[in-house]
Order: C-alpha cells, then structure tokens, then sequence
C-alpha cells in the first residue's frame, strides 16, 4: 500500500527520502496559497526562485515579479505575496517570477529527486487529495515552516491532507498520525485555532487579515498546482 509522510521543516527534509515520491509544498501563509490563487486567476505559470536579485532580473524579460521577505513586499517588486493581488483575473496569462521567504526555499530543496512536485493550500484541499489518490506513488508533504521553524498553519494543512487520503494512504510516520489528529479535533474551528499562530500574528500587525482569511478558506479552487521543469503550471481537476 501507499505511503505517506510529513516533515515539518525543510531544515529536516535530509532526514527524508524524496527520491520517486510525489511532494507536496506547503505554505499556507501566503506563498502556496498565492500560488494557487494566481493559477486559478488565470496565470500562464509561476516561477519559483530562491533569492531577490536572480528574481528581479526576470523583469527584464517580460515576467511580472513577485518579492517577499519577512512577511512585506520587497522593495523594487511589482508585487508582494498578497494572493488577493490575483484575484478577478487581474494577471491572466502573465509569467509570475516569484521568490519568497519560506515557500520558494521549500520547492528548491525537494525538485531535483521528486516524481513530482505539487503545490498545497486550503484553498484547493479536496483537488489535491482527488489528484495524488489517482496518482501510485507515495506521498511526503514538506511544511515550508518559518525560517527552518515549525508552524502551525502548515502543520495543521498536512494534517488535513493526511486526514483525505486515509484509507487510500498507510503511514507510519509520528507527525503525520499528530498533525492527522490535530487537523480532525480542530476541523470545526479552523480560522479561531490558527489565529493564535504566530505568523498569522506576524501577519495581523501588518494589517493583512484579509489575506488570512482567504488562506483558510476551503476548496474555492478546483485546479491542482504543478511544477512542470522549472516553472509551476495549474491543472484542472475537473478535466482529470
């Protein structure tokens, strides 16, 4: 059977065998979530990066860049890592050249051995879940954390994911069996429990609680998120 693992900080991920397995990226405050809602508006595709200079040189060709560090837009960005900055088709079949502090460090370190790797956001929970069911491989879900630290509200959407997969998936991995059952004793009240995350705090004091609360809206998106080589591509699920 299928197997499933989830670690909690991209500063444990030697720790893992990524090698032929599906990842799933996550970064619920903000950058997958942004990710997922760029692609659903319309966005040709995403390209991840790791630092702000490469980033900014891909404004001389053509792509619209996006710039974060340390939860604020960086200066010299087009845009920051608002996911409400897509919406209503706003950057439809735009090149998005996108680097952020935790989610972009997160897809660099697992895509060279991956099967594949998959972006993952409340706001598209149930296509993922659709997706990697279809899919024979097994499954590890990176939290993107912050700065190499675990947090909650990545922790708590691998729980979830965890939580869709079963029966389909086995696991033997202890955080994926905590954050499965933290994910199901807190499902009722999602928005009040990661309120007391400390980025959604970090994130309160820059006045962006709009933008927390599209992150923890659930399934508003029926695409799946996909690195494709370098860049990241939607899927429509319902086309699967």
């Amino acid at each position: 059977m299928r197997n499933i693992e989830v670690c909690v900080s991209p500063e444990l991920i030697h720790l893992y065998d990524t090698k032929g397995k599906n990842v799933v990226i996550v970064d619920i405050f903000r950058a997958t979530s942004t990710m997922m809602a760029a692609l659903a508006n319309g966005v040709e595709s995403i390209t991840p990066i790791m630092d702000l200079e490469t980033c900014r040189g891909f404004a001389s060709k053509g792509y619209v860049i996006a710039g974060e560090r340390n939860g604020l837009a960086a200066e010299g960005f087009e845009l920051g890592n608002s996911p409400l900055a897509y919406l209503n088709q706003a950057y439809a079949g735009k090149k998005i050249a996108m680097t952020t502090t935790n989610g972009t460090l997160a897809i660099e370190k697992t895509k060279a051995e991956a099967n594949q790797v998959l972006i993952g956001a409340f706001v598209n929970l149930k296509a993922t879940a659709k997706y990697l069911i279809g899919q024979p491989q097994d499954i590890l879900i990176l939290c993107a954390g912050w700065k190499g630290k675990f947090n909650l509200e990545d922790s708590l959407y691998a729980g979830a994911l965890v939580s869709s997969l079963h029966p389909h998936f086995q696991t033997e991995c202890d955080s994926a069996i905590a954050l499965k059952s933290l994910y199901e004793s807190n499902s009722h009240r999602l928005q009040i429990f990661l309120g007391q995350a400390s980025h959604a705090k970090r994130l309160q004091n820059h006045n962006i609680e709009e933008d927390i609360d599209f992150c923890l809206t659930l399934d508003i998106y029926q695409i799946v998120g996909l690195l494709s080589g370098e860049v990241l591509i939607g899927i429509n699920q319902n086309s699967q």
